[in-house]
C-alpha cells in the first residue's frame, strides 16, 4: 500500500477530489499555505494499493495545470530624495502539483 500526498493550488483542488471520488478513491484535504508567495493551497492524502498509483498521478496530472503570474519581487522602497522605486513585476510559474508517494506499513480503517 501507498499514501500519495500531493500538494496543489486551491483553485484545482476542489475538481481534483471530485474526481479521484468519482474513480472510488478516498481523499482527505488538508487546507494549507506555501511558503514562496504565501497563498492558500491543499494537501490531499491519498491511500491506494501498489498498482494504483500511477492512475492516482494520471488524475493529477490532467487535473492540476500551472499557470504564469505577475508578482512583484520586492515591496516599494524609498530612495534617497523621497523618491519611491517601485520594481517591475516578475513572471512566474505557479500550479500543478507537488508528489510524493511514499509506503505505508500499516493501514487501519475504524
Amino acid at each position: 500500500m501507498k499514501m500519495v500526498i500531493a500538494v496543489v493550488q486551491s483553485k484545482d483542488a476542489g475538481t481534483l477530489v471530485d474526481k479521484l471520488v468519482a474513480r472510488r478513491y478516498r481523499v482527505t484535504r488538508i487546507t494549507t499555505s506555501g511558503g514562496f508567495l504565501r497563498e492558500s493551497n491543499a494537501t490531499l492524502l491519498i491511500g491506494v494499493e501498489d498498482e494504483l498509483v500511477n492512475d492516482v498521478v494520471s488524475i493529477i496530472r490532467a487535473t492540476c495545470q500551472t499557470r504564469n503570474r505577475y508578482i512583484s519581487p520586492l515591496p516599494p522602497m524609498t530612495e534617497p530624495g523621497g523618491d519611491i522605486y517601485v520594481p517591475n513585476p516578475i513572471e512566474v510559474q505557479v500550479g500543478g502539483a507537488t508528489i510524493f508517494v511514499v509506503n505505508v506499513d500499516q493501514y487501519l480503517r475504524i
